[in-house]
């Protein structure tokens, strides 16, 4: 059974990415939430279910550890509110659980809200130092997000003759796309002189090719289309949803099939994601995008992963300025992961938002014109989990 045109997103909202001290987790929620049901015109109490979608609450006094960390903010009860967590796919798997439960028929508004608090704990608290420290003890001494996505840029630049100043180009969109963002993390330009010059953090990634450690949370509200249809007429429909996982955390780096020159769990999730929209040209048929760019790399071995050109072109794709604002497929209008910022249980249903708010003409100096029909990806840990989400007005 496919999902297509059955389930409609009616309302979005988002807080201010970034390093949010003044403000607790509760605090993000409930601006999140309330932005969105304002966004879709619903009073509270016309949300019949909950996803709350939180990856680390062990970095925010295990604020998000269960469904009543949404539940109590929100005043929910004795509504169902189920937690989610996926690493980097958390918020997106969110929406597609509270998708699948609106299209089963079950419920007929539903609300999605990511949140997570990164930045309120000392270094030592961080998520490097816990994946070092409570982790796997010899398989994670020295492993890191940026090492373990070096490994992938080392081999993509030998394999297909990419350059640091193709890794650069992405970090120069994406900032370019956040300084137009009045929510995102990071609203400075930067030049590629800037990012290849740029403090070594993990070779060939320097510090302005890492996505920066985020605070922050977006809301998303969900309805069957016929409730949709009646509601409103700028509703947004969900096309086709997939979501792969293809290893595991600790042996993905180990396994035969692994060429380190893009991610299968996303080859898969948006080969799903595609039947289920009728999507024969990514390329052709998707107008805007937004795709995980925690590193530059990444962005660059997704265009190929996602469709959107061959293998080991991805690096010409952002050199020809294919993705740039005014290019024929526009990615992350939004500023990315890399300038928007990356808190990560709220990240997918932000991407998810920002798309939605691209196809309803919302978007103010980074609208893409005549946009129709987006798509929203994640990829979670080391590259072992993706979820792809296409969006289109009817």
């Amino acid at each position: 059974m496919s999902i297509k045109d059955k389930v409609a997103i009616i309302g979005v909202g988002s807080t201010r990415f970034g390093e949010l001290f003044e403000m607790s987790y509760a605090d993000m929620v409930v601006e999140a939430a309330y932005q969105a049901y304002q966004d879709a015109g619903i009073e509270p109490d016309r949300i019949e279910a909950a996803w709350l979608g939180t990856a680390n609450p062990g970095t925010s006094a295990l604020d998000g550890d269960a469904g009543s960390s949404l539940a109590e903010p929100l005043n929910l009860y004795p509504r169902p509110v189920s937690r989610v967590a996926s690493f980097c796919t958390t918020g997106m798997e969110a929406v597609r659980n509270a998708a699948f439960a609106v299209a089963a028929g079950e419920y007929d508004v539903v609300l999605v809200v990511g949140a997570e608090k990164m930045r309120d704990v000392p270094t030592r608290g961080s998520l490097v130092a816990r994946h070092v420290l409570e982790t796997h003890p010899y398989l994670c001494k020295g492993r890191t997000a940026p090492g373990q996505f070096a490994l992938v840029g080392t081999r993509y630049m030998y394999t297909f003759g990419a350059t640091k100043e193709s890794l650069a180009r992405v970090a120069v969109k994406n900032h370019h796309n956040g300084s137009l963002n009045p929510r995102a993390h990071f609203r400075n330009e930067v030049t590629v002189e800037q990012v290849v010059r740029a403090p070594m953090v993990a070779a060939p990634l320097g510090l302005l090719d890492c996505c920066p450690t985020t605070d922050g949370a977006a809301a998303v509200i969900l309805a069957r289309r016929e409730v949709a249809e009646a509601m409103k007429s700028d509703y947004v429909l969900i096309k086709g949803m997939g979501f792969s996982v293809t290893g595991g955390y600790y042996n993905m780096q180990f396994q035969a099939d692994n060429d380190f020159l893009g991610f299968r769990a996303t080859r898969e999730a948006a080969a799903m994601a595609y039947k289920q929209a009728g999507i024969k040209d990514p390329r052709k048929e998707i107008d805007v995008a937004e795709c995980h760019d925690c590193f530059t790399i990444t962005e660059i071995v997704n265009y190929e992963d996602l469709g959107f050109c061959a293998k080991g072109e991805g690096w010409r794709f952002i050199d020809d300025g294919v993705s740039t604002l005014e290019g024929d497929l526009p990615v992350n209008t939004s500023g990315g992961l890399k300038s928007c910022g990356h808190p990560v249980g709220a990240t997918g249903a932000r991407m998810v938002a920002e798309v939605t708010d691209q196809l309803r003409g919302r978007s103010g100096p980074r609208q893409v014109k005549d946009a129709r029909q987006g798509l929203a990806h994640t990829v979670g840990g080391p590259g072992v989990l993706s979820c792809v989400i296409v969006l289109g007005r009817p």
